[in-house]
């Protein structure tokens, strides 16, 4: 056993781990530390393998767990780390490898056991482990009281002063982690936490003064994407005989604990996404989007979202100047450019929702750019492939363009961008489209899935309310979209006449309509037969005149009247009587956006026209509708312009913190946590 241990079912039973964890206080200053710390390990790169390594040394934890206050051996381990924080910058410019690879090994055996100690135990009790010393049993240090707010201050200094060089990539992907983990508590805990100690740390004492210079860390290394320094350069080589990686005093040491690394997770491979990109730049986000969604202190914002919202562009012409005491300036355009690469990932899209909707300096400059189309392409195949994503992500990238549509200058813009050959649609083969009708081509396909699919109303209100804002400044239109946007409009009129007529009439069968809507595929383009065309015109007379004399009684009636036919008043209704009122504001929007593009772009749009007057018959039909003659009778006349604006909800936070941590447990790299023990979230949240 002990330093020869060779599989994960030994490590319990290793000396070294056994000493850490027993009943034997150490002191920071015993030899032991440097035989601990003397260890090599190729870095996990999934949780699979982390998840391998917390089961197998479970009992270690648990033993540390309980002996810990009488040992106070966590406290010695921390300050043995701290010591050897305080030359690492030093040691970095001198390249002493040594020194950072040692002080990487501790604070990396920290993070393991914190993990551990956060799921297990109240932050009240976590505060208390970090007060014992290895004097008497059970007793209380004066001098380590704070030690909790030195290692969170020691790790924002080693973010952000620590050059980041092949030799310290590591150490600073392991700070970083070390800081999601401190911040964890938030996971084992359904409702949100407003009070917080490790919050209270961050947020005042001697972190606050670090708060700019970290945001500002984490979004550069989003911004460079470093990836991790390949196997060749590391300066600890493993040996050929498959035993640890040994170095100088590491020889013979505590090498079986770190085998689990080596043998690769039993054959786990790393996801390939993890493969293209880089650690660092993965957990500075995830960092940054858990500070930022901190919730605000009782006497003071939260610092980080605050940094966040000012932040000013270092190109600015402008002297540099601000009240607000975390702002600072960053390359937006290195910004801009990292922001249009990533955006495949949630995290990415969720950042760039939070800059353009807190920080006006970056939305400013985002609608200046006369390269939009980078941004905008991206989040459209987002969209474009909806059923590829979680539901966040979509809502996530719907609003990013619902902001942008709130600038009228964007709207005019996005017909002015000539796009070629988008491979990514497959409906029909675009050679040459306007940015414009290609964004409204991918919204009213997100619309026609949510009410064939999903049918939330959420998403469907914000992409119509998307299309309105856009809908003054259509120019130039193609072909596709102008008739996507009346065939989609017909679509739903003829849904809307056989949703009444099942309304009003729920034991006759129609059976040509009902086949005729049964038969039309998601894309909506199929034409009715004329068979159905003579059955809509017969239906929509009557029940349109029926509707224009008492319109909400009439369907309150109706609808009582279909749940008696289904035999008892708690029977849910079918999706078609559930559906009426979607359908029928889908319409009305519609209506309204057709309305608007005609009113103050007319000339600019004869695609459209086309379209409308070869689908005149049928909105004839729905003149006298009491829902839709208001609009139907100012085809003609002047129209009050249509204008949406996003406003978050009151308590954001109830939605931005589970999805964020949901993000952190399904994108970290080399963090596990057991899912049963996770409460914030359920499983299918991200």
């Amino acid at each position: 056993m002990g330093a020869n241990s060779s599989s994960i079912s030994e490590l319990p039973e290793n000396e070294y781990l056994k000493k850490l964890s027993g009943a034997e206080p150490i002191s920071e200053n015993d030899p032991f530390w440097n035989q601990l710390l003397s260890f090599s390990f190729t870095t996990p790169t999934n949780s699979a393998d982390l998840k391998l390594l917390e089961e197998a040394t479970i009992s270690v934890c648990k033993s540390l767990v309980e002996k810990n206050p009488r040992t106070g051996n966590l406290g010695s381990l921390i300050k043995v780390f701290l010591s050897r924080t305080k030359e690492l910058k030093i040691s970095a410019e001198c390249q002493n490898h040594l020194f950072i690879w040692q002080a990487h090994n501790a604070l990396f055996i920290i993070c393991c056991l914190l993990k551990v100690f956060i799921s297990r135990m109240s932050e009240e009790e976590l505060k208390l482990h970090f007060t014992y010393e290895e004097k008497a049993p059970g007793s209380y240090g004066t001098e380590c009281e704070d030690l909790i707010e030195e290692l969170l201050c020691c790790l924002i200094q080693l973010i952000v002063e620590i050059p980041l060089l092949d030799i310290t990539y590591n150490i600073s992907l392991e700070a970083v982690t070390t800081l999601i983990v401190f911040l964890s508590c938030q996971v084992f805990h359904k409702e949100i936490l407003r009070e917080s100690i490790i919050h209270k740390y961050l947020m005042h004492g001697r972190c606050l003064p670090y708060t700019s210079r970290l945001v500002k860390t984490l979004l550069y290394n989003f911004i460079r994407q470093e990836r991790s320094p390949p196997p060749g350069t590391h300066v600890f080589q493993q040996q050929t005989d498959g035993g640890g990686l040994l170095y100088g005093i590491a020889s013979g040491v505590a090498t079986g604990l770190w085998t689990v690394f080596t043998l690769g997770g039993v054959g786990s491979k790393p996801p390939p996404q993890l493969e293209q990109c880089s650690p660092l730049a993965n957990q500075s986000l995830l960092l940054l989007l858990v500070l930022a969604n901190l919730t605000d202190a009782p006497d003071t914002p939260n610092p980080y979202r605050q940094a966040i919202m000012s932040f000013k562009n270092t190109q600015g012409f402008t002297a540099y100047s601000s009240s607000n005491p975390h702002a600072f300036q960053i390359n937006f355009n290195s910004l801009y450019t990292a922001l249009c690469e990533q955006q495949k990932c949630d995290q990415a899209t969720l950042l760039l929702y939070m800059l353009l909707h807190q920080n006006t300096n970056v939305r400013t400059y985002v609608l200046a750019r006369t390269d939009i189309e980078n941004l905008v392409l991206p989040i459209l195949e987002i969209l474009y492939h909806v059923e590829e994503r979680n539901s966040h992500h979509v809502y996530m990238a719907l609003i990013i363009l619902l902001i942008l549509t709130e600038d009228d200058g964007f709207n005019r813009s996005i017909h002015e961008v000539i796009l070629k050959n988008i491979n990514w649609y497959a409906e029909r083969v675009l050679t040459e489209i306007s940015l414009g009708s290609l964004l409204i081509l991918v919204v009213i396909r997100t619309i026609q899935y949510n009410m064939t699919r999903t049918r939330d109303k959420y998403l469907h209100t914000n992409c119509l309310a998307a299309l309105a804002n856009m809908s003054a400044q259509f120019r130039s239109l193609h072909q596709y979209a102008a008739q996507r946007i009346i065939s989609y409009t017909c679509r739903h009129l003829r849904r809307y006449v056989y949703v009444l007529d099942k309304l009003y009439f729920p034991h006759s069968h129609c059976s040509t309509l009902q086949h005729c809507f049964s038969t039309l595929s998601d894309n909506g383009e199929e034409l009715l037969s004329l068979t159905c065309s003579h059955i809509l015109r017969s239906y929509a007379a009557s029940l349109f005149s029926l509707l224009s004399k008492k319109h909400n009684k009439v369907l309150e009636q109706a609808t009582q009247s279909l749940r008696g036919s289904l035999g008892s008043n708690d029977s849910p209704l079918p999706d078609y009587a559930q559906d009426l009122n979607v359908i029928e504001e889908v319409i009305r929007m519609m209506l309204e956006i057709i309305n608007s593009c005609l009113t103050n772009s007319l000339h600019h749009n004869p695609n459209l026209v086309y379209a409308l007057l070869y689908k005149r018959d049928l909105f004839e039909q729905f003149r006298t509708h009491p829902s839709f003659q208001d609009i139907m009778q100012n085809i003609d006349l002047k129209f009050p312009e249509l204008k949406f604006k996003y406003v978050e909800e009151e308590q954001p936070e109830e939605f931005f913190i589970p999805y964020v941590w949901s993000l952190v447990y399904n994108s970290a790299v080399a963090l596990y946590w057991n899912p049963h023990d996770i409460q914030l979230f359920t499983m299918d949240s991200g």
